[in-house]
């Protein structure tokens, strides 16, 4: 190689480099947006669905939750409520239930249930 080939090849590499970091650095914020996936049949579904999308593709939830929560500001006074649903999907002896919480009629978040929240037997 002569010299000023060697020394535009050097001139290009941290260039190359960069541009491989900033299209990592773009993809990893996205890798975090969604808190849980599962698998309904052939779809996964994440929180970033709507619940008619949800029911579509998973059906019915196993069993329902709701409770009216109150709002407070910053100061504690009372903004007004929220409607705060826990659905569980369960899926099977071999996989965790999966327990998506909804308020206000959005899915907030979709996770695999840990043995602390599983209900009691009879």
């Amino acid at each position: 190689m002569r010299r000023h080939q060697l020394i535009s090849a050097l001139a290009t590499a941290p260039m190359k480099v960069l541009r491989v970091v900033s299209v990592l650095l773009a993809i990893a914020p996205s890798a975090g947006i969604c808190d849980g996936y599962f698998r309904c049949g052939p779809w996964l579904v994440s929180s970033d669905i709507s619940l008619t999308e949800l029911r579509k593709k998973c059906g019915e939830p196993s069993s329902k939750k709701v409770s009216i929560q109150d709002v407070f500001g910053f100061y504690g006074q009372k903004l007004g409520t929220t409607r705060v649903e826990t659905w569980r999907y369960d899926r099977g002896s071999r996989a965790a239930a999966m327990i998506v919480t909804v308020v206000d009629g959005k899915i907030e978040s979709i996770e695999s249930e840990s043995g602390d929240d599983r209900p009691d037997e009879p």
